[in-house]
């Protein structure tokens, strides 16, 4: 599997999001716009395997995250809905007409949430990957894989990372594609994630429930999951399409958590069928 290098043409651009901060946000392509929400500690790089094939289709918003990768340095407390909040300044700063479809994996996807619940004028279609509802509802990691997810018995960050990465990407995906790990990890290391930042975005999970309001969520959702999830386990997408009406789930068969790296070429035809600009008679409506 070649690993792709971020696109050379991708304009990166500052946005204040309150008086004294601003994030970046990564844009490549044209057409309707859509935004791209990275998981915990993870930066724009986490879409390297989607930004070129969006952009054919989408003006691509990706989104270093506050305290992550460009962006400012942001001390905590973070909350999901402050994180919601910068999400929707960047929407209506960056998009010329206020709306954008949003995909968010993972911690992104708590935040995509959160941000539909709070700003739906902002959100033409959403699409969920990887994440969960949170609260008492959701399906929790056994207890080993959280311990790997957070380092292990690692003693640097890099290796904490490469740790993280074994119950982050299936086991095949793993063994076939090694080259897909060490690039991952060789990027984390040349760019290592503010301990402040790591902290203050666990809090903000850690505050994560909205299970009894996702049915007021009203933009056409799409819910994506990979089969073979050890940190969210399958069993939170599908709380999260009952819940969300009219959503759709669907899961990638032997994918891990990381399944839209693992399988770019399905995740991108199931974004495809599900996004459309408003008023084509699909997503966004």
């Amino acid at each position: 599997m070649t690993v792709p290098q971020w696109p050379v043409e991708a304009i990166r651009v500052r946005v204040p999001v309150t008086p004294t901060l601003q994030v970046v946000v990564h844009e490549l392509g044209s057409g309707f716009p859509i935004l791209c929400i990275p998981g915990l500690g993870a930066d724009h790089t986490a879409f390297l395997h989607q930004v070129q094939r969006l952009a054919e289709r989408h003006r691509c918003l990706v989104l270093d995250g506050r305290g992550i990768g460009a962006s400012d340095p942001a001390p905590g407390p973070y909350t999901m809905a402050g994180l919601a909040d910068d999400a929707a300044v960047v929407i209506e700063r960056r998009t010329g007409r206020g709306r954008a479809h949003v995909f968010g994996v993972s911690m992104g996807g708590m935040v995509a949430q959160h941000l539909a619940l709070r700003h739906p004028d902002r959100v033409a279609g959403l699409v969920l990957g990887c994440t969960t509802p949170g609260g008492g509802r959701a399906v929790l990691p056994d207890r080993e894989v959280l311990r790997q997810l957070y380092g292990g018995d690692a003693r640097d960050p890099v290796a904490a990372y490469r740790n993280a990465c074994r119950v982050m990407y299936a086991p095949d995906f793993q063994a076939r594609h090694p080259e897909v790990i060490e690039a991952a990890v060789g990027w984390r290391a040349a760019h290592l994630v503010r301990g402040q930042t790591f902290a203050a975005q666990l809090a903000a999970i850690r505050g994560h429930d909205t299970d009894a309001v996702l049915p007021q969520i009203g933009a056409p959702t799409l819910v994506l999951h990979g089969s073979a999830d050890l940190v969210t386990p399958l069993a939170n997408g599908a709380r999260l399409a009952a819940r969300i009406p009219g959503a759709v789930l669907e899961t990638l068969p032997g994918r891990g958590h990381l399944f839209f790296q693992e399988d770019p070429v399905a995740t991108d035809r199931l974004l495809a069928r599900h996004l459309r600009a408003p008023g084509t008679g699909a997503a966004g409506r």
